[in-house]
């Protein structure tokens, strides 16, 4: 199942504090904060990923385009000519993956960056989710949860903090959804969406249109928008603490996400 992952904000609250890289891109134990939400989903077999990009999309390029010499060793013999090199066989569990790298526009919010990979989405199931968030989540059995009810969209409802999309849900059915409230109890939008094509019917051209706004609003209005419940880990990296708490989880050999 294809998996697209929003790679295009700034992340003005944490780089430059860690890095001077866009956010998706700063690394966790050595390894960008993407490569993680990439592991997670390719640990459940779901290995074509769509990056939405946008900042510095060259970053991400960059770090793909070079991936296999990065994870193996690397022979440079210098000569009167030039230079000549021999590359090992690939040393890195990475290999099959299939990944585009999608030109979403720089300013493009976040419902405008969905609507612009619709040409790329070639099933009629398929999963998104932001690049800035881990989980310790059972990605087997969120298709299945989504599968079962057969509603447009899914999302994963997880526990504060009140900074994100407020839920209200009534036996899994999301009834209302309100965007970033200034105070919230109970279970918010976490991400790890799971989405049937008929999303993009939901999603216009404006390059200011936020999917967390009007589309899952409009969803929920329509009875079409479900929330599977997850209790386990799940943080998001929008903070340098928030950083320095993944660091010191991977570094301590004690990352929740960490499941393959």
């Amino acid at each position: 199942m294809q998996v697209a992952i929003l790679c295009g904000g700034r992340g003005t609250r944490i780089r430059g504090e860690v890095e001077n890289a866009p956010k998706p891109m700063v690394k966790i134990g050595g390894y960008p904060m993407l490569w993680h939400i990439m592991k997670i989903y390719a640990h459940f077999g779901h290995t074509q990923f769509i990056p939405m990009l946008g900042f510095r999309s060259w970053d991400f390029k960059e770090y793909f385009l070079n991936y296999h010499a990065m994870q193996s060793d690397l022979k440079i013999t210098l000569g009167k000519d030039g230079v000549t090199t021999q590359m090992s066989e690939a040393n890195h569990d990475e290999i099959g993956w299939d990944i585009t790298l999608a030109e979403t526009g720089v300013d493009s919010m976040t419902g405008a960056r969905l609507k612009k990979i619709e040409k790329h989405i070639t099933d009629d199931v398929f999963m998104m989710t932001y690049g800035d968030g881990v989980a310790e989540i059972d990605i087997d059995a969120l298709v299945a949860f989504h599968k079962s009810h057969g509603k447009i969209a899914t999302l994963t409802a997880v526990g504060p903090p009140s900074r994100f999309g407020d839920l209200e849900i009534d036996g899994g059915l999301v009834n209302s959804f309100q965007e970033k409230p200034q105070a919230t109890t109970g279970r918010i939008n976490g991400g790890y969406f799971v989405l049937n094509r008929e999303v993009f019917d939901y999603l216009d051209d404006s390059p200011d249109l936020v999917f967390e706004r009007e589309p899952l609003q409009n969803l929920a209005r329509d009875g079409q928008l479900m929330a599977f419940e997850h209790d386990g880990f799940w943080l998001p990296m929008d903070t340098f603490k928030e950083w320095d708490m993944l660091e010191g989880m991977w570094n301590s050999g004690k990352a929740p996400w960490k499941m393959w």
